[in-house]
């Protein structure tokens, strides 16, 4: 039978590796955890990385789940057959459980009998050694005893088949990908990753090594496996597509595309605009959706969503489309997407911040396009970083649609000029990184210094909810080696003695020296003795808890929080807490930036 939905084949891996004794998970927020080395979650593994480094999972040690994903490294790409900027990752995991034969088995037997995928289009390839790893010829032998001839194995160095850390230390190590001959031709005797035919569909991380600070890589005591998939190509494939866009999980957007543009997606001309628009639409309708409440900005994840609104109104503009048209497409994501209760809960937020933003967008853009071709008349002339910051602030053209702008017309663009600027002005903060979204440290490290403050998190959030009641609800936070940052409910500005009150409160329970407790138990157990959730955030059957004990307390303890850690012991460790800034964010959010000293 004929897989056709995204539900059907997430709920056909999901019971696969079920039967297989992994337990479930949901999918966790497109806004990474305390973790600064990305913008936003890019796969599976990322809200799972303390049980990589050797945290005890309370499911145990084999999990499964489908994970939403958002990645913005390859948005130049997209406008092809098969890049997106969202999309969904099927993921299986061991930690310190089975290793390459089981996990490759899994893999190959969920492809050839679950999905009926024929081997002769199947390929493979496996990391080929270097200074620092061998050549991964355990995997190899594995690949061929299952069938699959020598002649469809490639082998590949860092870049193709290494992944990690995710951040500058950590847990990493060599992958086996699985391609696909995505045409209805023969596949050629010999694999050829680079040919374009060959489509990734899966792929085996063999998590074995951990890279120090000293740039060395060094064995793991506990071996992890990290399967990723993803669903769209996956689905792609099993209906005898070649293009994404065709499949379920694109048409009923393209159609709506079609219908306000009155263009139609079969048009050579028009397929790059429309699949654009479609893919950067359902990208900033998830970001909206999700409940950590990011609205179009200049700055971190608000400026990427600005970014991809900015540039679909821009590719609307080719198809002639002269009103606003984002928040109709949007309309068209959500009905594909039903088991994301986020999305129809979050509704009218998402359509009314796209017009809002198209509003404030189209008032400038065609200025803005016609100030650009006046600074591009000559064609040998360069943008220079003023020009370049002049239509940043003045018409809201992101950088990348400037660069964009003058790649069509072969123009260079200052762009070390355009940052200088930019620092000058200080308007984009962290959103010049954006289009990486890569940052230093991160919870992949768990360093003293981010364990320590994701501990201040604990006690912020109580303090809070002490200080200015109990419907005060986390809405986020994030934490480098520096500082913490902490999202929150509230409906107003904090007075200056609220805040001092707060900052009061945790450091004299610091002094207190109280000690903190783990505990694991089922959800339900968690939420009916006490313990806070963050607001909107899925979690799995059965959760870790953190206690802040305190005997002074009638319950006989400060702080009580699901939470995945890591923590410190004892809260002395903290020394002193310290409020440094309090802001709005969003309407009815607020965000308070802490340190220690």
């Amino acid at each position: 039978m004929q897989i056709k939905t995204r539900q059907d084949l997430i709920k056909r891996y999901i019971d696969f590796f079920k039967k297989n004794k992994h337990k479930a998970i949901p999918s966790s927020s497109l806004i990474p955890e305390n973790d600064p080395t990305v913008l936003f979650t890019t796969a599976g593994m990322h809200p799972l990385v303390p049980y990589l480094t050797g945290q005890k999972h309370p499911l145990g040690k084999r999990i499964v789940n489908v994970q939403k994903c958002l990645r913005t490294g390859d948005i130049d790409e997209v406008g092809d057959l098969v890049h997106h900027t969202f999309f969904e990752m099927l993921g299986n995991w061991s930690f310190g459980d089975y290793w390459k034969k089981e996990a490759i088995e899994y893999s190959f037997g969920f492809l050839t009998k679950t999905l009926k995928i024929s081997r002769e289009k199947i390929a493979i390839t496996c990391f080929k050694g270097d200074k620092d790893a061998p050549r991964d010829k355990e995997s190899t032998k594995i690949w061929l005893s299952l069938g699959v001839p020598k002649e469809r194995i490639a082998f590949r160095g860092k870049k193709d088949n290494w992944w990690g850390p995710a951040g500058q230390t950590g847990p990493c190590g060599p992958c086996t990908e699985m391609f696909f001959w995505a045409s209805e031709k023969k596949p050629p005797k010999k694999f050829d990753p680079d040919n374009d035919k060959w489509v990734e569909i899966g792929n085996d991380v063999f998590i074995e090594y951990n890279k120090t600070k000293e740039g060395e890589y060094v064995k793991l005591k506990q071996k992890n496996v990290d399967f990723g998939g993803g669903v769209e190509r996956t689905l792609t494939v099993l209906n005898n597509l070649e293009d994404d866009y065709c499949s379920s999980l694109f048409l009923p957007i393209i159609k709506e595309i079609e219908k306000i543009s009155g263009k139609s997606y079969h048009s050579k001309e028009n397929k790059k605009p429309i699949r654009i628009i479609a893919d950067h639409i359902k990208a900033a309708t998830f970001i909206l959706g999700d409940e950590k409440g990011i609205k179009p900005s200049n700055i971190g994840q608000g400026y990427v969503l600005r970014r991809l609104i900015r540039r679909a109104i821009r590719y609307g503009r080719l198809l002639n489309i002269n009103k606003n048209f984002t928040a109709k497409i949007a309309q068209a994501v959500l009905p594909i997407y039903p088991d994301y209760p986020e999305l129809k809960k979050n509704k009218n937020f998402i359509f009314t911040s796209l017009d809002e933003e198209e509003n404030k967008f189209r008032n400038t853009l065609e200025k803005g396009i016609r100030e650009f071709n006046r600074l591009t008349q000559n064609r040998n002339k360069k943008i220079s970083g003023k020009e370049a910051f002049l239509l940043f602030q003045s018409y809201g053209f992101p950088i990348e649609m400037t660069q964009e702008l003058a790649a069509e017309k072969r123009i260079k663009v200052n762009l070390e000029g355009y940052k200088k600027e930019l620092k000058k002005h200080q308007t984009l903060s962290r959103g010049a990184a954006a289009k990486q979204g890569v940052f230093k440290s991160g919870l992949a490290d768990a360093s003293e210094e981010t364990t320590k403050l994701h501990t201040a998190t604990h006690l912020l959030n109580e303090a809070l909810r002490r200080v200015l009641g109990n419907k005060v609800k986390q809405r986020g936070s994030n934490i480098t080696l520096e500082r913490l940052r902490f999202d929150f409910n509230f409906p107003r500005k904090l007075t200056p003695e609220e805040l001092k009150k707060v900052e009061n409160l945790v450091n004299e329970k610091i002094k207190a020296g109280l000690k903190v407790i783990k505990e694991e138990m089922p959800l339900n157990k968690a939420l009916n003795i006490g313990a806070q959730a963050e607001f909107g955030h899925k979690y799995p059957k059965i959760v870790s808890v953190y206690t802040i004990e305190d005997s002074s307390q009638k319950q006989g303890w400060f702080s009580k929080e699901i939470c995945t850690g890591p923590h410190v012991s004892n809260i002395k460790e903290l020394e002193k807490f310290k409020i440094i800034k309090e802001q709005s964010i969003a309407a009815g959010v607020r965000r308070i930036k802490a340190i220690l000293e």
